[in-house]
């Protein structure tokens, strides 16, 4: 795709924190500048790496206006809406696109295991209740339920706003059925740094990352060599940052990208629990990565 529409890499951002745990809205709008400035094209506010379990409906409205006033003029900012509840999530839809937002982005529901019938409901009456294009967002590890290549395809095909999914699957050939099978402009993204190469040499348009908080310019730099035709420069640079996408899940995500931006220089607070922490061990390792890759 020589266009994408929300560019080739993508930040899922953190959400930053207080000492005593609150929003630290100003420091998320930095962050915000930040990440633009180091490579990302656009920004999705309050996924999984923003902590979207931990922050209620309320808080994530303050936290999307708060993005979209910081830089919603210079890339687009997408904001996860998605719950295990269709109703819910509908209405809370309907009141963030009020915020100006690009796009927004909806997960498959967790604990309740729909099957892939009301997978297809459930994203359908989202996408149909706005007016702004919708990210699907398939990710079984956390939410036990895989949505089948079918049904991407069928909700691609049959709901003109559902633009993209981002698939963190794992499975190359799920991956490789959406990507054929898929109408033009539909677009494919890797939901996981080590999966974004493999899964661009199948056609996907690009990553939301997470390692892209401290190393935007060589992620910017290994998409577009993949999607130009450079593939050995492409894997060199995919090779070299291997490490530090281990590193960012030596334990729970956003644990680890919340201690590489402290260690960098851009402390951002804890995560708020039941996450905690990263043990030393972890924060070592972690440091030893970043150091390697000078990124400290």
């Amino acid at each position: 795709m020589a266009d994408p529409r929300f560019g080739r890499l993508i930040t899922a951002m953190v959400t930053p924190f207080t000492a005593d745990l609150d929003l630290d809205l100003p420091r998320a709008q930095d962050l915000a500048v930040r990440l633009l400035d180091s490579g990302s094209e656009a920004l999705v506010v309050c996924g999984t790496t923003g902590e979207s379990p931990t922050v209620f409906y309320d808080q994530k409205m303050e936290l999307f206006r708060a993005v979209v006033d910081a830089v919603g003029e210079r890339a687009p900012i997408i904001a996860n809406v998605g719950d295990n509840c269709t109703a819910d999530s509908v209405e809370f839809a309907r009141k963030v696109v009020g915020l100006g937002v690009d796009a927004i982005m909806a997960v498959v529901p967790y604990y309740n295991k729909p099957p892939q019938e009301g997978l297809y409901r459930h994203f359908r009456a989202i996408a149909e209740a706005v007016d702004v294009p919708v990210v699907l967002y398939n990710i079984p590890g956390r939410c036990v339920v895989n949505m089948e290549a079918e049904t991407t395809l069928r909700l691609a095909r049959d709901v003109d706003n559902i633009v993209a999914v981002k698939e963190a699957s794992g499975r190359l050939d799920q991956i490789a059925a959406i990507i054929n099978g898929s109408p033009d402009g539909f677009e494919v993204l890797s939901g996981d740094d080590e999966m974004t190469l493999p899964m661009m040499g199948l056609g996907g348009t690009g990553v939301i990352s997470v390692a892209s908080h401290v190393a935007g310019p060589q992620l910017v730099e290994m998409v577009y060599a993949q999607a130009e035709g450079d593939h050995t420069h492409a894997l060199a640079l995919h090779l070299r940052l291997m490490p530090l996408f281990k590193a960012l899940f030596l334990t729970a995500n956003p644990i680890m990208v919340k201690e590489a931006l402290a260690q960098t220089g851009f402390p951002v607070g804890e995560c708020r629990l039941p996450l905690v922490p990263p043990l030393p061990e972890q924060s070592a390792e972690l440091g030893r990565v970043l150091e390697h890759l000078d990124l400290t």
